[in-house]
């Protein structure tokens, strides 16, 4: 027998919760825009934007396995409205930075996806 433990929010009420809290997890200097994923009731696609001269812009899509675990999916990255290759060392430390912010929004919203 397995144990389902399913997220009990709305995908709308979860991208605003996530637009709240998403900025006050991120550096002070980057935005971020969150939608709901169309495709999948269980996801949201977040646009982070780096602050600096790079005009970098990074792509996710974060997943709900279940109410409290989330599993973040790199899209892609865009320098000044461009898709770029992510190998980029600067670029995967910004990635790998951005993860964390997005595990940490996810947590601080625990109290609302929780079953």
């Amino acid at each position: 027998m397995s144990k389902v433990d399913e997220l009990k929010l709305d995908q709308t009420r979860l991208a605003q919760a996530w637009r709240e809290t998403l900025p006050t997890v991120l550096n002070e200097t980057d935005r971020c825009e969150v939608f709901e994923d169309e495709g999948d009731d269980r996801s949201l696609r977040v646009t982070i934007y780096g602050a600096g001269h790079q005009m970098y812009s990074y792509d996710f899509k974060v997943t709900y396995v279940d109410s409290r675990e989330v599993e973040i999916s790199l899209i892609d990255v865009d320098e000044a409205k461009k898709t770029i290759d992510e190998r980029k060392e600067l670029v995967q430390q910004q990635v790998a930075d951005y993860r964390r912010h997005l595990h940490e929004c996810a947590q601080a919203l625990h109290r609302l996806t929780k079953a």
